[in-house]
């Protein structure tokens, strides 16, 4: 069987930066209700970072400060404090109460601490710290959302049209079908049967997919099946979405390798079509895989001459865990290739 991803921090991490506000409605109603919309709300991952420090910033976890404004012009900062792991942390109430006198002391600005609890432990519910020393008291008490009690709720969220419901029922579904491959397949099917049906728009259908196709990998085989349904699935429902944009990223690979085979020779033309097909499709996976912000990538990956080399970062986009082990990866092969440029002897060439 296949190893799982147990690394959930990047999907979450762009979903809610892509739905902040969907995810607020969703979680923390009251708060939603006092933000003032009409305001842009800004991420501050630098101020963040000065408070927590790199290191804190770890794998199992995404931690986010927003600022927003609320209701009659007050700006508040919001510290939204989600927890992605699968195991409980006893340090966790106590990680809130610092983060959040930190921001205090730095900014001198209320800060409202926020956590979404997605472990699968139904006994862990973190929601306060504090300690008394002479009678002194100094703590803090949070609201927590636990996924896991959303299991009960399921029809609330599948009649949603909240986005942020998709997430929710697909982490949990990542959750229970962390060991049975044929039982994703079908929830994963079922999921996106339903953001064709419940008329979302094309962008937050190819948005949710890059969520699901995330945190739900299944081994080659399934995952073919897969595809062959979502082919059926916008077919049927005369949306091709998702589908669509990946034959257009690989027609024009084809397209521009023909071209270029006219101009250079059959036999080169037809290397070369192979080479800019393969880079399209890369493209279109670093972007459905790790967001737009990935692209930056392009410039390295068009580097890479070699058709091998390139075949095994497409491949790779399905297996690594994070876009900081692709990164690597390409460096490596940038580098071997590189070394294996610089040994061939000139007349070689």
């Amino acid at each position: 069987m296949r190893k799982r991803l147990t690394d959930y921090d990047n999907p979450w991490k762009e979903a809610l930066e892509r739905y902040f506000p969907e995810f607020m409605a969703l979680f923390f109603p009251k708060a939603y209700a006092d933000i003032d919309w009409g305001h842009k709300h800004e991420f501050l991952d630098k101020e963040l970072r000065q408070v927590t420090g790199e290191s804190e910033l770890g794998l199992r976890r995404v931690d986010q400060l927003v600022r927003v404004y609320r209701q009659g012009g007050l700006e508040i900062w919001v510290l939204v404090h989600v927890e992605v792991q699968s195991q409980t942390e006893s340090s966790f109430a106590e990680r809130m109460y610092v983060y959040n006198y930190r921001l205090y002391d730095r900014y001198h600005r209320q800060v409202a601490s926020l956590a979404v609890l997605a472990d699968e432990t139904m006994t862990w519910r973190p929601t306060e710290f504090s300690y008394n020393l002479w009678d002194c008291e100094i703590g803090i008490r949070f609201p927590a959302v636990k996924l896991l009690d959303y299991r009960a709720r399921w029809d609330e969220l599948e009649a949603s049209s909240n986005p942020f419901a998709v997430i929710v029922m697909a982490h949990l579904k990542s959750l229970e079908t962390r060991h049975a491959d044929d039982e994703r397949l079908a929830a994963k099917i079922w999921l996106m049967r339903r953001l064709y049906r419940r008329g979302y728009q094309q962008q937050d259908i190819v948005n949710l997919f890059r969520f699901i196709d995330w945190i739900m990998q299944l081994p080659e085989g399934l995952d073919q099946i897969f595809w062959q349904e979502v082919q059926e699935i916008e077919e049927a429902e005369h949306m091709p979405y998702i589908t669509s944009v990946e034959r257009i990223g690989m027609q024009r690979g084809i397209e521009q390798g023909i071209q270029q085979g006219i101009q250079q020779g059959m036999e080169q033309g037809m290397e070369q079509g192979s080479r800019v097909e393969l880079l399209a499709a890369i493209e279109l996976g670093l972007e459905l895989r790790f967001g737009t912000s990935s692209l930056t990538l392009l410039p390295e990956v068009r580097r890479v001459q070699d058709v091998e080399l390139l075949r095994t970062l497409r491949t790779a986009l399905r297996t690594v865990p994070t876009l900081d082990a692709w990164r690597q990866l390409l460096l490596a092969m940038v580098q071997q290739e590189s070394a294996h440029t610089s040994r061939t002897p000139a007349h070689a060439h």
